[in-house]
């Protein structure tokens, strides 16, 4: 058996993004109604304080020592500038972050992006977007691989970048005038996806990481992958951070897109409208580690790989408690 440690969206935070304090999001918001009901959310159904919970990152790190391989899939910083890391206190976490899972892991660690390295536009105020510079900074100072392949037994593991491959659909978070760019990087990205899917051998079984499932449809209709979708036996994401989540997500799809409620709504509805795509997938969520407020479910995955392939993967959730353990 081949073991995977999986670990999503941790959101580690730098002493840097602590000094900006834990109602950063909402602080700057002119308007009290939103600011009240940011507030609200934040304090009630997703994440409290979201700088407090580095601890968690240690935790996991101690449980998955075991591990064959250890996956990372996406959001290392809590982006709390919302431009990704070409805010240097964001970048510091995500450096940090990294830079532990590596100092652990070594040559047996796989990173993949989220949203939040190449940054977006805030939930509420309209702050913040996807950069070109978050897309050098990542490949060249974090040394983060776009594509990349495990080839383990008779599984191909393999992690993409979700926010380029639905470029679409976060196009209005970028600069028109980087906008040629970043369709060129897509283009390219694509064409990795396509020679890997190609290469697939018929007896091979395929785990997927995408970090947003928003990816998902347009992976659907790129021939190389359509024809190898029954060999994806689980597509692992992360972004939803919680089981409920991604449970409403699954009842929302096919609702229209909404236009009229801000650009925020209409990235969402733009992705749950074609969230029937997700099926063929065979979603799989890793929550982030900290789960949400609403209902602290947070935690890891591991997987155990036939390396044969004769029985399918084995999954594990381990939930992980709030408060920092003893001795850590």
């Amino acid at each position: 058996m081949i073991r995977l440690g999986i670990v999503s969206d941790i959101h580690y935070a730098s002493a840097a993004e602590q000094a900006r304090g834990n109602d950063y999001e909402f602080r700057g918001l002119k308007n009290p109604l939103l600011r009240t009901m940011l507030h609200f959310h934040r304090r009630f159904v997703w994440l409290h304080r979201p700088f407090d919970h580095n601890h968690l990152l240690d935790a996991f790190i101690r449980r998955a020592k075991d591990c064959d391989y250890v996956v990372a899939n996406g959001d290392y910083s809590c982006d709390s500038a919302f431009c990704g890391l070409s805010d240097e206190a964001s970048f510091q976490s995500a450096n940090e972050c990294l830079g532990k899972l590596n100092d652990a892991f070594g040559a047996k660690f796989f990173a993949t992006f989220g949203d939040h390295e190449l940054g977006k536009i805030s939930f509420m105020g309209g702050r913040g977007g996807m950069r070109l510079e978050n897309w050098r900074r990542a490949t060249e100072e974090l040394k983060m691989r776009p594509f990349w392949r495990l080839d383990a037994g008779s599984y191909v593991v393999l992690g993409v970048v979700s926010s380029l491959v639905a470029l679409p659909v976060f196009e209005p978070d970028t600069s028109p005038a980087e906008r040629k760019e970043w369709e060129a990087l897509r283009a390219d990205h694509l064409n990795q996806i396509r020679t890997a899917f190609e290469s697939i051998k018929p007896n091979q079984r395929i785990i997927l990481f995408a970090h947003d499932p928003t990816s998902l449809p347009f992976l659907y209709f790129e021939p190389a992958v359509q024809s190898r979708l029954g060999q994806i036996e689980q597509t692992i994401i992360g972004h939803l951070h919680s089981k409920l989540i991604l449970w409403k997500g699954k009842l929302l799809a096919g609702m229209p897109r909404i236009t009229f409620l801000g650009h925020t709504a209409k990235r969402m509805t733009t992705a749950l409208r074609d969230a029937k795509y997700w099926r063929p997938f065979h979603v799989r969520l890793c929550p982030s580690l900290a789960g949400i407020e609403l209902l602290k479910d947070g935690g890891y995955l591991t997987a155990e790989l036939d390396e044969n392939a004769v029985q399918p993967a084995r999954f594990k959730f381990h939930p992980l408690p709030r408060k920092p353990e003893a001795n850590t």
